[in-house]
């Protein structure tokens, strides 16, 4: 008797084809051991009745499946499982414990989601979408209005072209790409197209050896926190600023010192006089969009030439920036080697690419590329071979013009809706980007404010995470324009206003 049709279903949440999605169910059946060697499998007919497929797409299927040896083919007799299919791993069957009996508070060593606290006592499933949280849970899409930072719009992706050179990366030209470890080497044409294209762009020239490719911004901090802070050094960061370098930081146990961020950016004065480590965004502030003019950006290189310190420079959005011609990175300005350069393809492109670099000395460099060694090795060769073509070949700048053209028409559209509604904009309005900050009237705490929107489908990012006292503002809250539609945004202003009024009416009466 052949197997039940019954035994097989194609989950909803599944990825991919139908026909993958039935060769991967068939694969796993006999992987897990329901599936065994010489039982009889439907036949194509039967089971594509029961999927409500096509007879072909299951037929495919089975072929594929015994052109790997997970099935045979007898002739008229119809489908097997092989014999020589893979077979399950046969592990003793052990007793479950009775009780987790480690004390994991003593026994870590660090504990990263504890310290990433958003000043409320909160850790990382906090950050990841809590009501105090950054305000992006998981379903986020399910929302209409994604008011939330950082995310691709399909609408704006170049899906076609970016299918293409992933196929040209896993052609047979680039087999070693793809499959050699290569140690602790960098794809050689995406180095390339960073050193010719990329940095240029910023006023920066680099040679390969002062290049180190990252998987995305937050692992090159990383690298740079680790290789230049201890237990008996000071690193200053800005205030309010991104909340994921606060949570590496922490990991490194130095003293950190939060330096307040006004209309243009940080204040060299200010800057504490024992200090190893400077970490900022001089180009656009992260949340507030701020840029440091030209002579305050010269003012602090003078700063750490005379006292010592080094600057890490995160680009943080400068490829979307764009509505005005961009300074000179901190970087392009650097005589004596002090600034390391932090950028990124994960906004421009898509986040889930995780693909950014590291630009400094070349000794500085050396070591990153060790330490990274220790982890990783490198980024995977298809996902770098694949971005150098695409970058290589214009696809990438002419997905920046498409993304700037949007960007630009969907914020004016915001701020048209922020000014009918009565918001106040609280950060940089003329500096381009995917966001606003923005603050809410005396006595809304955005943190409940973000939670009562989720009831109107609407998505916002309480400010609280982005500052480190524990008596940080409140009121303060982030709403990004990369993820929704032109046509969307009036509505849900709209309807972040009638909150806010209608909390303001709640807590009056």
């Amino acid at each position: 008797m052949p197997i039940s049709v019954d035994c097989f279903f194609l989950s909803p949440h599944q990825q991919g084809t139908l026909q993958s999605r039935i060769r991967q169910v068939v694969a796993e059946g006999i992987l897990a051991g329901r599936l065994r060697p010489g039982e009889r499998m439907p036949s194509s007919r039967k089971l594509a009745e029961h999927l409500g497929v096509s007879r072909i797409t299951v037929t495919m299927a089975y072929a594929d499946l015994v052109a790997d040896d997970y099935l045979s083919a007898r002739g008229r007799s119809g489908y097997f499982v092989s014999d020589d299919a893979p077979q399950p791993q046969d592990f003793p069957a052990r007793a479950a414990p009775q009780a987790d009996t480690v004390d994991w508070a003593r026994a870590l060593g660090h504990r990263p989601g504890s310290a990433a606290g958003d000043g409320t006592g909160g850790g990382l499933a906090d950050m990841a979408g809590g009501a105090l949280g950054m305000g992006k849970p998981r379903n986020w899409r399910d929302y209409r209005y994604p008011f939330v930072y950082g995310q691709a719009d399909p609408t704006l992706f170049d899906h076609a072209n970016w299918r293409g050179c992933t196929l040209l990366a896993l052609g047979q030209k680039d087999f070693h790409s793809l499959t050699d470890d290569q140690f602790e080497e960098d794809d050689p044409g995406l180095v390339e197209y960073i050193a010719r294209h990329t940095l240029p762009r910023r006023g920066i020239l680099a040679r390969p050896d002062e290049i180190l490719v990252t998987l995305g911004a937050q692992n090159a901090l990383w690298l740079a926190a680790q290789l230049l802070l201890n237990q008996r050094r000071t690193a200053a960061i800005e205030e309010p600023g991104y909340p994921g370098l606060r949570q590496i930081l922490n990991q490194t146990r130095c003293r950190v010192l939060p330096l307040p961020v006004g209309e243009q950016g940080l204040t060299p004065e200010a800057l504490p006089e024992a200090l190893d480590v400077l970490f900022c965004t001089p180009s656009h502030h992260c949340p507030t969009g701020a840029t440091m003019p030209l002579p305050r950006r010269e003012a602090l290189l003078a700063l750490a030439t005379e006292r010592g310190f080094l600057i890490v420079e995160d680009d943080y959005e400068f490829e979307i920036a764009g509505l005005r011609p961009p300074l000179p990175a901190l970087k392009s300005l650097d005589r004596d080697g002090r600034v390391i350069h932090v950028g990124s393809f994960s906004k421009s492109l898509f986040p889930g690419l995780r693909l950014g670099f590291l630009v400094g000395a070349a000794p500085f460099i050396r070591e990153a590329r060790a330490l990274r060694a220790t982890i990783l090795r490198h980024p995977p060769g298809l996902v770098q071979r694949a971005a150098a073509y695409f970058l290589s070949l214009g696809h990438y700048d002419a997905q920046l013009r498409r993304m700037g053209r949007a960007f630009q028409t969907r914020r004016q559209v915001m701020l048209e809706a922020v000014r009918a509604e009565g918001l106040e904009v609280a950060g940089e309005v003329g500096a381009g980007g995917s966001s606003l900050w923005m603050r809410a009237p005396e006595g809304v705490d955005s943190a409940a404010l973000a939670l009562a929107l989720r009831a109107d489908s609407v998505l916002i990012e309480p400010g609280l995470p982005f500052y480190s006292a524990t008596d940080a503002p409140r009121g303060f809250y982030r709403i990004a324009y990369s993820s929704i539609s032109s046509e969307r945004i009036p509505e849900g202003i709209a309807r972040i206003g009638a909150r806010i009024r209608a909390m303001q009416h709640s807590a009056s009466g």
